[in-house]
C-alpha cells in the first residue's frame, strides 16, 4: 500500500482523536461541576454534561452539508478548529450555561467529524484495505478516550481548578491537527463529484505513482459511469436506497443501545456506585481506556480478514454476557472488582464488533454521491440516542424504582436483539469495491 495514503488515513483518522477525548474528559469533572455549580440531576445530566451530545447531533444532522459542498479536507480543518475553541471555552467557563455552549461547539465538531472522516478515508483507500483504514478512525477514538482518562487522573490533584486544566489541554492536540489536515490532499471522489476530473487525475496520481493516464482515466469513466447528471436530483430517502438506509439506522441504534457512551461518560460515576473510591474510579477507568485500545487494535487487524459481520457476531455475544453480569452484580450487590471486571468484558466486546464496525460499515453502504449524506443520517440516529441515553443516567441511577441494575439490564435485552439484526439482515461488505457495494444494495 502506497505509504502517502496511510498517512493521509492517520491524519483524517486522527479527528477520531479528538473525538474521543472531547467525549470521555467530562467524565472527570463531573461530579466536580455538579457541586461547584449545585445543578440538580436532570440540569447536570441534560445541560451540563448533556450540552456536548446534543451539538453532536447538530454537527451529525447538517455536517453532510459542508462535506458535500466545500469538500472532505475542508470541513476536517473547520472540524478541528471547532475542538480548539470548545477547548479553550470550556476551560475558562464562569457558569454553566457558558460551559454548556463551549461543549455544544465541541460536540458539533464531534458529530461532523464522523461524517468527513470516514468518507475521506474510504474514498482514497484500496478496496482491500479499507476496512482497517476506516477502522483507524475507531483506533483513534479509543486512543482519545484513554489518552483522556489518563490526563484526567494525572491533573485530578492539582487543586480546586483541576477540572479547567482537564477540559482545557484538549487545544493543544486540536492545533497540531489543524497542521496537519491542511497538508493532506482533497478526495478523489470529491473531486470527480464536482466535475474537477483534471485535480482528481493529479490526486489518483499521488494515491498510485504506478498507474498510467489509461488506468486513471478508466477509474474516472468507471466513477462517470455509475453517476450521471440525475443523480444529483436523488437523496437517501428515496426508495431504491431504503436497505442501506434500514442498515444504518439499525447499526447506529443498537450502538447506543449497547450503553457504551452511558458508560464512557459515567465510569468513575459507576465505579464508585460499584463501591469504589473516587481515586479507584478514576484509575479504573484508565484500564478502561487500555482495554478499549488493544481490543480496537484487535478489530482493526480482523475487519478486513474475517469481515464486517464475523466481528459483529462476536461483540454481540460479548455485550450480552458482560452486561448480563453487572447488572446480576447491582442486583446481587457485589462490591470490589467484580463491576470493573465485567465492564472490562463490556468493553472489550464493544471494541472488538461495533466499535470496529460502524463508521466503517456506514461509509460503504451508500453511493458516492450521496455518501455524505448516508453517512449524516447513520451519525445523527446515532447521536441523537448518544445524547439522551447519557443525560437521562443521572435521574436512572437514583431512581428508587428503576437503579443501575435495571438499567443494564434492559441494554443487554437490546444487545439480544442486536445479534438477531446480524444474523439475518446485515450483509457482508469486506473486499468489494465502493462501486460493487452500490449495485449489490440497489437489488435488495
Amino acid at each position: 500500500m502506497n505509504k502517502k495514503i496511510i498517512l493521509w488515513s492517520i491524519t483524517a483518522a486522527l479527528a477520531g482523536f479528538l473525538f474521543g477525548f472531547d467525549v470521555v474528559v467530562i467524565s472527570g469533572a463531573d461530579k466536580k461541576l455538579q457541586s461547584i455549580w449545585q445543578s440538580s440531576d436532570s440540569f447536570h445530566g441534560w445541560v451540563v454534561m448533556g450540552m456536548a451530545l446534543w451539538g453532536t447531533v447538530v454537527g451529525a444532522l447538517l455536517g453532510g452539508i459542508p462535506t458535500n459542498k466545500y469538500g472532505r479536507k475542508n470541513t476536517l480543518i473547520a472540524i478541528g478548529i471547532l475542538f480548539a475553541v470548545s477547548a479553550v471555552g470550556s476551560g475558562i467557563a464562569t457558569g454553566p450555561w457558558f460551559f454548556a455552549i463551549a461543549r455544544f461547539i465541541g460536540g458539533i465538531g464531534v458529530g461532523a467529524s464522523t461524517i468527513a472522516a470516514p468518507a475521506y478515508i474510504s474514498e482514497i483507500a484500496p478496496a482491500k484495505d479499507r476496512g482497517r483504514l476506516v477502522a483507524l478512525y475507531q483506533f483513534n477514538i479509543v486512543f482519545g478516550i484513554l489518552i483522556a482518562f489518563l490526563s484526567n487522573y494525572l491533573l485530578s490533584g492539582i487543586g480546586e481548578n483541576a477540572w479547567r486544566w482537564m477540559l482545557g489541554v484538549e487545544a493543544i492536540p486540536a492545533v497540531l491537527y489543524i497542521i496537519f489536515a491542511l497538508r493532506v490532499p482533497k478526495s478523489p471522489r470529491w473531486l470527480l463529484s464536482q466535475s474537477r476530473n483534471e485535480e482528481a487525475k493529479e490526486v489518483l496520481q499521488l494515491i498510485n505513482p504506478e498507474m498510467n493516464d489509461a488506468q486513471i482515466n478508466e477509474i474516472i469513466s468507471e466513477y462517470q459511469n455509475h453517476h450521471d447528471q440525475s443523480d444529483h436530483s436523488e437523496n437517501i430517502f428515496m426508495k431504491k436506497y431504503r436497505f442501506p438506509l434500514l442498515l444504518a439506522f439499525l447499526l447506529a441504534f443498537f450502538n447506543q443501545l449497547s450503553g457504551i457512551n452511558a458508560f464512557l461518560y459515567y465510569a468513575p460515576r459507576i465505579f464508585e456506585e460499584a463501591g469504589l473510591g473516587e481515586s479507584t474510579a478514576l484509575l479504573s477507568s484508565i484500564g478502561i481506556g487500555i482495554t478499549n485500545l488493544i481490543f480496537t487494535l484487535v478489530g482493526v487487524f480482523l475487519i478486513d480478514k474475517l469481515g464486517r459481520k464475523t466481528l459483529m457476531y462476536i461483540g454481540s455475544v460479548g455485550y450480552i454476557i458482560s452486561l448480563g453480569l453487572v447488572s446480576a452484580a447491582f442486583f446481587q450487590g457485589w462490591t470490589g472488582m467484580a463491576v470493573p471486571i465485567f465492564l472490562f468484558l463490556f468493553i472489550a466486546a464493544h471494541a472488538i464488533g461495533q466499535g470496529a464496525v460502524i463508521w466503517v460499515f456506514i461509509s460503504e453502504i451508500f453511493p458516492n454521491h450521496l455518501r455524505a449524506s448516508g453517512q449524516a443520517f447513520g451519525s445523527s440516529t446515532h447521536w441523537v440516542l448518544a445524547a439522551i441515553i447519557p443525560s437521562l443516567i443521572p435521574f436512572l441511577f437514583n431512581h428508587p424504582m428503576i437503579g443501575a441494575g435495571m438499567v443494564f439490564l434492559f441494554f443487554a435485552l437490546m444487545m439480544v436483539l442486536q445479534l438477531l439484526f446480524v444474523a439475518f439482515m446485515m450483509p457482508e461488505t469486506k473486499g468489494k469495491t465502493l462501486e460493487e457495494l452500490e449495485e449489490i444494495m440497489l437489488k435488495k
